[in-house]
């Protein structure tokens, strides 16, 4: 079993969703059964490969067999082994949620669920591009469908930008991969990092295309400037546990521009125009993002704007092009990512608690149990926010530590930080001290505790980080320098030959990463 053990983050939704489908009929308990095994399944394999890539060799698996570069071949280090743990416990709080009562209302919701995962998985796992194509539109046709559960025009709105805008985003990238194809005759990840190391100087131009459209639909994922506005809107309509999953899904992106950067164009023409272009898209989206957060009027709009903040640090981190830098990424994205999400839970059951006021940041009746989900705010929001000791606030300054003496860097990331911790102050102000003195209707005490326990579970997890930030921290940091010098995936993947007969690769080897 253990040698199968890459594959199953793939296979356990996958199986899972296509079993969600036969037993519809039999009710929602049913499917909550079938739900709840595929995590417990998943999150154990989830542990079980994070253990092996900090472990041992990186883990290579070919499916059916097949040589890399001809079938798919999944790759596994401590980078995607992090993104899948992570994408686990997001799911497990989301789907918590959505079993207090919501799942009743959204038809197909639990299959459509797994089918999300798979895709996230099979992102963050293959060593193929046209692999990641695939994946991204499983991943993508999922979100489509979840995305419209619960009805409503402002819904189905912004659910048709999105999936325009992303169909765009999939026609560049069909029109990336020929292009590469054209010059490498390959698309497994290792093989194009060796080929357009060593592409004859007239595959120039071929090269730089293909990598500038490449970037261009990565950064589209991520909604990086100019393209960004696709996503305060997007998540701001989603419901509450849809919001949660998707807080990693902007995550793909950075992750995509971090690898594939690194890995295929780190020894190729292509690489100077792309490490000229991701530092300042992230830094514009950056500052777009803390002052919409700032003109926000209601909680979900808030957080759905430090969504795009925290996707925007990572992808600053990823454009420093350095393991410290990008080490400090990594132990952001665990951090913000869990924060965000648990943020979009509690809008959701505050906006159910304060009956037609909703989540809009004004003075209303206080709601039954304010001093208990007021606490719950306050350790949110500083999570957010990054204020010590939480582990935020220690991803930002490992990030700020790996970009060195870059002034303009520090001022613009400490600036709209400060930016986001009034906003969010300003909205825990009117959310429950500025409340009418008399009470509200607000939640049933059970629907508020059922409401309210998967946002306690991402608390517990951030408390669980930040009290065990030194060996994530270490395992942040050599996540890091596998990605940035990328000589032990590429002979991991096709043998130590293969990188001998390459000496643009072998000057790329992780002995040489920068720091």
């Amino acid at each position: 079993m253990m040698q199968h053990l890459p594959a199953l983050p793939l296979l356990i939704p996958l199986l899972a969703g296509a079993l969600m489908l036969l037993v519809e009929r039999r009710g929602i308990v049913a499917q909550r059964v079938v739900a709840w095994l595929s995590m417990a399944a998943m999150l154990v394999a989830a542990a079980f490969l994070l253990h092996q890539a900090d472990q041992g060799p990186l883990l290579v698996y070919l499916l059916g067999d097949w040589p890399a570069r001809l079938g798919i071949a999944l790759m596994v280090d401590r980078v995607n082994a992090l993104l899948v743990l992570t994408s686990a416990l997001l799911a497990v709080a989301a789907l918590l949620y959505a079993c207090a009562g919501w799942d009743r209302r959204a038809p197909h919701f639990h299959a459509l669920f797994q089918l999300q995962l798979a895709g996230l998985n099979g992102a963050f796992l293959t060593g193929d591009l046209f692999n990641l194509f695939v994946c991204f539109e499983l991943m993508l046709i999922a979100s489509y469908a979840l995305l419209q559960h619960g009805g409503g025009a402002q819904r189905l709105k912004v659910g048709m930008h999105y999936v325009v805008l992303n169909l765009i985003g999939s026609v560049l990238f069909l029109l990336a991969v020929g292009l590469l194809y054209r010059v490498a005759g390959t698309l497994n990840m290792a093989q194009l990092a060796i080929a357009l190391g060593n592409a004859a100087p007239e595959q120039a131009p071929w090269i730089r295309a293909g990598g500038l459209l490449l970037l261009l639909v990565f950064l589209l994922k991520a909604a990086a400037a100019p393209l960004y506005l696709w996503l305060p809107g997007t998540y701001g309509a989603a419901s509450a546990p849809v919001a949660a999953l998707f807080t990693v899904l902007t995550k793909v992106g950075g992750y995509a521009v971090a690898r594939v950067v690194s890995l295929v164009f780190g020894a190729s023409p292509a690489m100077e125009a792309i490490e000229a272009m991701v530092l300042p898209a992230a830094l514009v989206t950056l500052v777009c993002a803390g002052l919409g957060a700032f003109a926000s009027l209601t909680l979900t709009q808030l957080t759905s704007w430090l969504a795009l903040g925290s996707s925007a640090t990572l992808l600053a981190a990823v454009g420093l092009f350095t393991a410290a830098g990008l080490g400090g990424g990594f132990y952001y994205l665990f951090a913000s990512t869990l924060a965000i999400a648990a943020l979009f839970l509690l809008a959701d059951a505050l906006a159910g608690a304060r009956g037609s006021f909703g989540d809009r940041l004004c003075r209303a009746p206080r709601m039954h149990g304010a001093g208990r989900v007021g606490t719950l705010y306050f350790i949110v929001a500083a999570a957010v926010a990054g204020l010590p000791p939480f582990a935020g606030f220690l991803g930002k300054l490992l990030i700020l530590q790996g970009a060195g003496p870059m002034p303009w860097f520090w001022t613009i990331v400490l600036g709209v930080s400060l930016l986001n911790l009034v906003a969010l102050a300003r909205a825990g102000t009117r959310l429950f001290w500025s409340a009418a003195p008399e009470p509200g209707n607000g939640l049933p005490s059970s629907a508020s505790a059922m409401r309210l326990a998967p946002v306690v579970l991402l608390v517990l997890a951030i408390a669980g980080l930040t009290i065990f930030a030194g060996p994530v921290d270490r395992y942040a940091r050599a996540a890091a320098v596998g990605i940035i010098g990328p000589g032990e995936y590429i002979r991991s993947v096709l043998g130590d030959d293969a990188v001998r007969r390459s000496m643009r690769v072998d000057e790329h080897d992780p002995s040489g990463a920068r720091e």
